[in-house]
């Protein structure tokens, strides 16, 4: 295994995007998404990334990259055109640092994500074909539908409920199990939630 898989928390974290391509404003929305204090550094930047930038969104420095842009940052990615350059961010960054299109620069790479409200699957191929991420990607997004955001956060409330009216551990912990079940999903994806819900005993 090249990479160590791991779910970072970006929250008020410093994330430094040099580059203002379409690939870099993918990037500066989801790491908005998961609560960075975003700059951008680059001479031109898409419209969507000047809105962002116009509503206060992300800082954007419309100039070319400075070795003193990301003294700070917590993550860097490195998304401009130049390979000398991304290769010279790779090398000025102090901590993690994802190089777009040669990530064997950078020290992480970015997975291609489902993301159904509290579920998160990353997929990566460690760099061998992002198209092949890609691909998967979309098989995973058939197989886990918006069903499942609604399906995990009541799972969530009836956690809690769980947590403080079943006492005793081993019936609690098979309560939980059950509905998490093989069964659960295949009714979940041909029934739907509304359907499912009604199946789910009350606390």
């Amino acid at each position: 295994m090249r990479y160590y898989p791991v779910f970072l928390n970006l929250k008020a974290r410093e994330a430094v995007v040099i580059g203002g391509g379409k690939v870099a404003e993918r990037k500066v929305c989801a790491l908005l998404k998961a609560g960075a204090v975003v700059k951008v550094v680059s001479p031109a930047i898409t419209q969507a990334l000047k809105i962002l930038s116009q509503k206060g969104r992300i800082t954007h420095i419309q100039r070319s990259y400075r070795k003193g842009d990301i003294k700070n940052a917590f993550v860097v990615i490195a998304g401009t055109s130049s390979i000398r350059i991304n290769a010279r961010i790779a090398k000025d960054a102090a901590h993690l640092v994802n190089v777009i299109d040669t990530p064997t620069e950078g020290n992480f790479i970015a997975p291609s994500i489902v993301k159904r409200g509290p579920l998160t699957i990353a997929v990566s191929t460690e760099g061998c074909s992002p198209a092949v991420s890609k691909a998967i990607r979309k098989e995973l997004e058939k197989l886990y539908g918006r069903e499942f955001n609604y399906y995990l956060r009541l799972l969530g409330i009836m956690r809690k409920k769980a947590l403080g009216k079943i006492k005793d551990n081993k019936e609690r912990q098979r309560f939980l199990k059950g509905l998490a079940s093989e069964k659960i999903f295949k009714m979940l994806r041909s029934k739907g939630f509304s359907a499912l819900s009604k199946q789910i005993p009350n606390l």
